[in-house]
């Protein structure tokens, strides 16, 4: 790396003799420049402001706040700094948490000066990259394609589409969505999460070469031509595709904490990713639910999915993912029916936001010929009722975003 593009380093930790053994450590690497300090989380979030630096070294406790919400405080306001986490716990949830609001690495206290170092220098890389591309994100966003409050941050937004129950049109709702939100030239990502049974490519009736499992065992090695060539592109759409494995076994090969690692990285890349998911809350499933922006938790009127809809809100709230995060979508909703979307919700505690019509014909049709019903008439009421959708996850991203940045200040 050319000595003019030193990597600006900020340390924060609220114990005196822990940051001036990082300072002095770090001197000695004439890539790395310490540009300040900070005692605690929210002194570092006015550093990392003031300072604009590369790489915040972090804690992750701390006596005002723990480092993971720092640092997503952090990435709200400086998004291409990259965090690398210290932690005297080596717990495998701790590292998830960590990637999960944005933190670049995660190393176990104290790290050797070489395992330091080298994560610095790997961020730092990072971070100049970043730099270009988050002004060009800004610029467009002040021109009007960012889509107001949306447009403010660089990085992708990140929906999952969830049902705790089988066969309530949760791959044709995720596809759909997918192709809605294509517009301004906004790249959309379609990623499969069923990763035995998968066949989010067999909607789009496109064949797959490579797989989610050519990316995850690379993840800390990633750059886009590797990603390129691993996704599937819609020859109708300007929609991609990271397909399941072709082979259910490959399934086991993929780790949550890669997924994660992965997902976090794709967000750099696209506006939205899609992420489709089992009903069964496998750990490759509760990551994408943890790592989400927005959740959309879809039911039909039968009891049986109300009910396991019920269990899994109550779920979410035992593990504290906010209820603000989830869009409640009764899909396949027939009028004849008289349990309504207002019953519903009063009866689970969450809001019916969007209906989508009980159209048979129309998708099932779409499915076995492979073109999503939203490409051919977007005049249906099904494809009205996906557009609702569409907008209802905007105004979430918007109004999350809006209470984020109320929480900040």
């Amino acid at each position: 790396m050319p000595e003019q593009e030193k990597i600006r380093v900020l340390i924060v930790d609220d114990i005196d003799e822990t940051r001036e053994n990082i300072r002095r450590l770090l001197q000695f690497d004439q890539a790395i420049e310490v540009v300040g300090t900070a005692n605690n989380g929210t002194e570092g979030i006015k550093q990392a402001a003031l300072l604009k630096p590369d790489v915040i070294v972090m804690d992750i406790n701390m006596n005002d706040m723990d480092g993971i919400a720092a640092t997503e405080a952090i990435r709200n306001k400086v998004p291409y700094a990259q965090v690398i986490i210290l932690s005297v716990q080596g717990d495998p949830s701790y590292m998830r948490r960590a990637m999960l609001a944005g933190a670049r690495d995660f190393l176990t206290k104290p790290p050797s000066i070489d395992e330091l170092t080298s994560a610095i220098n790997r961020a730092g890389e990072m971070a100049i990259q970043e730099k270009g591309k988050v002004a060009s994100v800004y610029a467009a966003a002040s021109d009007g394609g960012g889509g107001g409050a949306e447009g403010s941050s660089s990085y992708g937004k990140i929906i999952t589409v969830y049902s705790p129950k089988g066969g309530v049109g949760k791959t044709t709702l995720a596809v759909n969505l997918a192709l809605s939100l294509l517009s301004n030239n906004q790249k959309v990502l379609l990623v499969d999460g069923c990763l035995q049974f998968g066949d989010t490519a067999v909607f789009v009736n496109e064949p797959v070469k490579n797989s989610l499992v050519d990316l995850t065992p690379r993840v800390d090695d990633l750059d886009l031509e590797v990603v390129n060539e691993a996704l599937t592109n819609h020859s109708t759409s300007d929609l991609q595709i990271l397909a399941a494995p072709s082979r259910p076994e490959m399934a086991f090969n993929v780790d949550p904490e890669q997924f994660t690692k992965l997902i976090t990285y794709l967000r750099k890349h696209f506006k939205y990713i899609i992420i489709d998911t089992n009903s069964y809350l496998t750990e490759v499933v509760q990551a994408s639910l943890e790592i989400s922006d927005v959740i959309i938790l879809i039911s039909t009127q039968d009891i049986s999915s109300i009910k396991s809809s019920n269990s899994f809100l109550t779920l979410m709230d035992a593990t504290g993912i906010s209820r603000q995060t989830i869009l409640f979508t009764l899909n396949q909703y027939d009028r004849r029916i008289a349990i309504t979307p207002e019953r519903v919700g009063e009866s689970l505690k969450q809001e019916v936001v969007v209906t989508i019509p009980f159209e048979e014909r129309v998708v099932s049709s779409s499915i076995n010929r492979g073109i999503p019903f939203i490409l051919e008439n977007k005049n249906l009421m099904i494809s009205k009722a996906i557009f609702q959708l569409a907008d209802a996850v905007k105004d979430r991203i918007k109004q999350i975003h809006e209470m984020q940045d109320e929480e900040a200040i």
